[in-house]
């Protein structure tokens, strides 16, 4: 019987740091098996918040729910992909190394490595050196990593940066087949024509969520021709401006 509850849940979130609060009391909800996209300007809190999805950023109020457990839980360990937005391999392993390194710490299979390497467009470098790889291979390697043992729920930290047009619609398409195949995905981007990309919004700004819905419906609802239109009056709206 199909799960009804949601990934991911949160109620009232409140994150400070140095003092100063950058995430304001926000609450949402996550469907399993969609991909959601984390929209925003650089600095409006995205990674802030996806630490604290993944249970690694102290908050100050507020409940995180992942796939029924506290973020954060020894439970969650194999069940959470997390790809951060600074690769983290290994500069003197090659992708397979690296791949198969962190595929025994997970303790998924060791044919994983072969899997995932693949299926980030990253066969031809598999034996490549971490340290040699471009900036954009990088970033599929990091991405590999947080497909290894195929995880309920995909946390992405800006997974297209820096990357080509082809590849990252490439990417894309590999997102909504793992939603598909049932996995929850929330990646983010500062990117808007990615928006379009995803099932639901969460369009963020100065630590709050200003809109929270598909991208159709966020378009219907500004009257905007297109989603960086739609952001802008959002925006508007909020300091009191004419929309």
């Amino acid at each position: 019987m199909m799960n009804k509850s949601p990934a991911v849940s949160v109620h009232g979130l409140r994150v400070v740091r140095g003092g100063r609060e950058v995430l304001h009391d926000l609450s949402f909800d996550v469907p399993r098996g969609s991909v959601v996209g984390l929209l925003g300007p650089s600095g409006c809190g995205k990674t802030t918040l996806l630490r604290a999805l993944v249970g690694v950023q102290i908050v100050a109020g507020g409940t995180v729910i992942v796939l029924g457990e506290p973020a954060g839980s020894p439970a969650l360990r194999r069940r959470v992909g997390y790809a951060t937005q600074k690769p983290a391999v290994y500069a003197d392993l090659s992708v397979r190394e690296n791949l198969r390194y962190f595929a025994a710490v997970l303790r998924a299979p060791r044919s994983d490595a072969d899997r995932v390497t693949d299926e980030v467009g990253l066969g031809d470098a598999r034996d490549q050196l971490a340290s040699t790889l471009s900036g954009g291979q990088l970033s599929r390697a990091n991405l590999a990593v947080a497909l290894l043992g195929a995880p309920e729920l995909l946390v992405l930290d800006e997974p297209t940066v820096g990357l080509d047009p082809v590849l990252r619609r490439e990417l894309w398409d590999l997102f909504h087949d793992l939603a598909g195949r049932g996995t929850t995905l929330v990646v983010s981007s500062h990117v808007m024509d990615e928006a379009g990309r995803t099932d639901r919004l969460l369009l963020m700004r100065e630590g709050t969520i200003l809109a929270d819905g598909g991208p159709a419906a966020l378009r219907e609802r500004t009257g905007a021709p297109d989603l960086e239109a739609a952001f802008l009056r959002l925006i508007e709206q909020a300091a009191g401006s004419p929309a």
